[in-house]
Formats: structure tokens, sequence, C-alpha cells
């Protein structure tokens, strides 16, 4: 069988989706997808590189990875409190695989359908295996959700629970013992949290998603605020085989610093709680609050009441740790 090329490609497997917005003027098929807006819209963009070896096990399920490329930053969608719209989708492929094709784009179809995602673009080129996405969406109420606006006396709150991710992969390179399926999934199927994301700006005054581990992305925000925090690590919300990880070997690295959560961590101000309870009650979300902001700079942690110290702070791209 001859390997598609690239329009073969884009007809076949990526032009043919259900979904349609109105602003849509031009989507796949021209040189640009075209956009068309009423005054004072605002759009929130990201894009994120998805590469084989580095942010992915080069035999990864297509089908999860489809999912995964696009989850990734709908969770930065939901970070800033945007809906999300539109996607355009670059694939460097080693071959044009027709099965591989197929699932990956089924797994990302299923996602994008699932939260009104529009794939208006992209390319295709052969390469070793990555994939990038950019994504935008609709800013909710037309005000973003910055990294830069905590206050000291605002308290820090997370979504969902932390390090079941880095558990997943543990698993995956044979480095854990324990087992437990949701971490596998919440490693390669994370699931971003785009409703309860538009409801931040009902409360929120600074927010993250956590990729890179949540002491570093709680970092991110201290920085670009001008702030402080002190975190209790009693008050993380880990799940049942994170805990007994955790009671088997100590790692508290693991919850603190492990990449791919892709939880929310945000601030919220004295008297938030009752709003923070209702959007988490109508999404359907957990939130746990886990800290303090207070005056100065960095990050304090707490551990049955004594200070504690992580032995690295989080991924960080191009360091000389990295795999």
């Amino acid at each position: 069988m001859q390997a598609a090329g690239e329009f073969e490609i884009i007809g076949r497997y990526f032009a043919g989706q259900r979904i349609a917005h109105r602003e849509t003027e031009l989507g796949i098929g021209d040189d640009c997808a075209v956009l068309k807006f009423v005054a004072e819209t605002r759009l929130a963009l990201t894009t994120d590189t998805l590469v084989a070896g580095v942010h992915f096990f080069s035999d990864a399920d297509p089908e999860r990875l489809g999912h995964k490329a696009l989850a990734v930053n709908l969770s930065d969608l939901a970070a800033m409190g945007a809906r999300p719209q539109w996607a355009l989708l670059a694939l460097t492929l080693p071959e044009s695989d027709s099965e591989w094709l197929s699932a990956f784009a089924r797994g990302f179809f299923r996602l994008a359908e699932r939260y009104g995602v529009q794939l208006i673009g992209g390319d295709t080129t052969r390469g070793p295996l990555a994939v990038t996405v950019q994504a935008l969406g609709m800013l909710a109420g037309n005000t973003a959700i910055a990294r830069s606006g905590a206050r000291p006396g605002d308290s820090v709150y997370v979504t969902g629970s932390l390090g079941l991710a880095g558990l997943g992969l543990k698993l995956k390179q044979g480095t854990a013992k324990a087992w437990d399926r949701a971490a596998l999934d919440k490693l390669e199927t994370p699931e971003p949290r785009v409703g309860f994301g538009l409801r931040l700006h009902e409360f929120a005054t600074a927010c993250i998603d956590i990729s890179d581990g949540l002491a570093a992305d709680l970092g991110h925000i201290l920085e670009q605020s001008g702030v402080a925090a002190e975190v209790d690590c009693e008050l993380l919300p880990l799940s049942p085989t994170v805990r007994g990880y955790l009671a088997d070997t100590g790692d508290w690295d693991l919850p603190l610093s492990a990449g791919d959560d892709y939880e929310l961590c945000f601030t919220a101000p004295p008297g938030a709680d009752q709003a923070i309870r209702r959007a988490a009650e109508a999404t359907g979300v957990p939130v746990s609050r886990i800290g303090t902001i207070l005056p100065g700079s960095g990050l304090s942690l707490q551990r049955a009441g004594r200070p504690f110290s992580l032995s690295r702070p989080g991924y960080l791209h191009f360091s000389a740790g990295e795999a």
C-alpha cells in the first residue's frame, strides 16, 4: 500500500470534523484559517509540543497520545479562565502509518468534541515523531486569570489530587512497585479542568496549571506576583495509592515536583470559600486549600509542623538532568 501524502493525510484523518463555530470564516483547506469576531472579543492562545522520548514513550498508544496532545493545551486555557474553541495541529511523523493516524485522530477528536473544539488547520511533515498543538479560547467575562494577581492573605488551592501522574511515570519506567491503572490514566490521558476554569473569574486572583510540578508552577505565581507562600504538605490532596507510595518510600518529591498532573493551582482572597465550594460542586471537581500567600518571596514547605525542603523543584527543559 502506497504511503499517504500530506494532503491525503489531512483530508482522510483531520478534515471531516463536525464542530464548526460561527466565528470560523475559513478553516482547514487554505493557507491560513480566518476567524471573525465582534468588537472587544478577547482570545487566549497557547501552544505545546510533545516529543517522542522526551514527553512520551516512543511506543505510546496513539489514541491516548491524541487525547493528551489536546488535553495539555486545554489545561492551559482552563488556567486562564478561557472557553476552548479552536485548535491547530502540527504532526511530524517518521512515516504515514494509517492505523497510527486513525487512532491518534480518534483520541484527539473524542476530546475535542467533548469541549467543542474545532480543528481549523495545521501541518504535517516527515521526521522524528513530535506533536504540536495550538489552542485558542474565548475569555469568560473578558477577563484573563493571570499568574500575577496573588496578594498576601490569599489562600492557595489545588484541584484534584497530586502525584498520580508522576507515579504513573515511575510505573512505566519500572521504578515503582505499586500498581494502579488510574496512575497510568492520569499520565497518559489527563483530564483538563475546563469547566472549573470557566468559574475562576468568580473568585481567583491568580492561577496556573500544574504541568511541571506543584512547587515549580506555584513558584511561577509567586515570582510573577511578587509574593511568598507557605504550603502545608499534610494538606496536599493525595490518592490512596500515592499515600501508600509515600509511606513506603518517604519520597515527598513525587507529589510536589512530579509533572503531568494538569490540575489547577490558584489563589483566592479571604471570604471566597463559598464561591469556590459552589464551583467545585457544580463541576464535580475536588478542590483543596493547601497554603497561604505571604509578603516576601519564595516558597516555604511545612510538614508535621517543621520546615521541609525538596531535592528537586520540578521538571526543567534543557536542564542537565533531563532524560
